[in-house]
């Protein structure tokens, strides 16, 4: 990838829409747009001063291509740190191209995927967790994800591992030091603030460590597993939840062969409920295959939904007993909520005694809490929201803690502890400085690769790769 040439791309999705915005980065930005941008002032564009907005028409020889409002944005003030143009044209995919074609022949070239945050980076205006953060903004689908992506663009993340890097720097330095001087025997490192340092990163590598538990599932979604016997409703209540026919709803059992997912934002958390297929003894070879995967998504799920039918549950009381006992001896750690549906096809005292009896098969199953729905009529389904709220640990991302939420840095976060935890029994051990070093140098690595003070041409590619054309 060259990255000293002038590039151009859409800035905004593809596709018609009322407004497109066309951004164009580089040490020519300026002079290649102002001879094909005719203000309405009359001003030339090249004369004009940085953060400012100008109305005019884009021109191709005499042809107007369309009027535009241009930004201007002088390196290294820009999002690049580049001469910085933004053109916000209609939204016509014609006029898009038009306008982008016209720039290429003039001189610009079509940006890869993520090269203009690229550039931000090589350009120090971000570093590269603050880079992988605008990622996680653009696809970020509920106020959760949204939440955690801005904290780390705004640095808190990356603020957080400078600091304990550079104060590592600083002993790394002394003790190094301390080599040249190995024939005086002197010590620069005092090795009682060095052991304190020493605790106290690893008292924060773990506490960001243990936070991607939370944050991975935030930014992916809590899995939620929909599991019960065949036509109890899953279906039913999976559209209820989704507000939307989503899943087949049918009176024969056995309909839903598959897993089926999909994600909705309750309380701005995203959950991923898995319609999985009914639990029962089958000879269907398919329908067994469904059973099995069943199983493979309740071990994936974070909280598991056991849907009863009310009708049924009246004859086949000690037979949900029994399968809600085997789930939980399978899957003891997993929260477990017993839902009966149907019920508003009971009347008042079966329902009293409905719940009566739920109440002394919560009690026998740990983790377990119970609740009466009815997909059908929607009795319950907020109730049954609040429930799975309940369920999710948010007390992180209510203090604005950093949490961890990508699997590269959550890595090189356990790498960097592990060198860590070597450099605590090397001062135990009262190790000599020069062994010292090697551990402390890759730690410091560590820390590096997820800043991007260490990183490679293929670490890069691999990270931007995942960004969309014009950012």
């Amino acid at each position: 990838m060259i990255l000293n040439d002038t590039i151009v791309a859409l800035a905004t999705p593809s596709g018609a829409g009322a407004i497109a915005v066309i951004r164009v980065s580089g040490p020519e930005a300026i002079n290649i747009v102002s001879p094909i941008f005719v203000a309405k002032s009359k001003k030339e564009l090249k004369r004009q001063a940085t953060h400012t907005l100008h109305l005019g028409n884009i021109i191709e020889d005499a042809r107007i291509i369309d009027e535009v409002l241009v930004s201007i944005f002088h390196g290294p003030k820009s999002y690049t740190g580049e001469h910085t143009i933004e053109i916000s044209c209609h939204g016509s995919q014609y006029i898009q191209q038009e306008i982008i074609q016209l720039l290429i022949r003039k001189g610009c070239r079509s940006a890869e995927a993520g090269e203009f945050t690229l550039r931000a980076f090589l350009n120090g205006k971000m570093d590269l967790s603050q880079a992988e953060a605008v990622a996680d903004l653009i696809s970020s689908e509920n106020a959760a994800s949204h939440q955690m992506a801005m904290q780390q663009m705004r640095g808190g993340f990356s603020n957080e591992i400078q600091k304990l890097r550079q104060e590592l720097l600083n002993f790394a330095s002394l003790i190094e030091l301390e080599l040249d001087f190995a024939e005086e025997d002197v010590e620069f490192a005092n090795r009682d603030e060095f052991q304190n340092l020493v605790t106290r990163i690893q008292q924060v590598l773990k506490k960001l460590i243990d936070s991607f538990a939370v944050g991975n599932v935030l930014k992916n979604g809590i899995p939620v597993a929909i599991v019960g016997e065949p036509n109890v409703g899953k279906s039913t209540l999976l559209n209820a939840l989704l507000n939307e026919e989503r899943a087949i709803v049918s009176e024969i059992a056995g309909t839903t062969r598959d897993t089926i997912e999909d994600e909705i934002s309750i309380g701005g958390i995203g959950f991923r409920f898995i319609d999985t297929a009914g639990i029962r003894e089958t000879q269907d070879v398919i329908e067994g295959l469904g059973i099995k995967k069943t199983f493979e998504k309740i071990s994936q799920a974070q909280v598991v939904i056991y849907l009863l039918s009310a009708d049924k549950f009246k004859i086949q009381n000690s037979k949900f007993q029994v399968e809600l006992q085997k789930i939980h001896n399978q899957f003891p750690q997993k929260p477990l909520l017993i839902i009966v549906n149907k019920v508003d096809t009971l009347e008042s005292t079966e329902l009293e005694k409905l719940q009566q009896e739920l109440e002394v098969i919560s009690r026998g199953v740990e983790k377990s809490q119970y609740l009466l729905l009815s997909a059908k009529t929607g009795m319950g389904v907020e109730e049954l929201q609040e429930k799975l709220l309940q369920f999710v640990n948010t007390g992180e991302l209510r203090n604005n803690n950093t949490i961890v939420t990508n699997s590269r840095h959550y890595n090189a976060l356990l790498s960097a502890l592990e060198e860590i935890n070597k450099v605590q029994h090397g001062l135990n051990d009262n190790l000599s400085g020069d062994l010292m070093a090697i551990d402390i140098r890759q730690a410091l690595y560590h820390f590096g690769e997820i800043t991007g003070e260490i990183t490679n041409d293929d670490l890069l590619g691999n990270i931007f790769a995942n960004f969309c054309i014009g950012k």
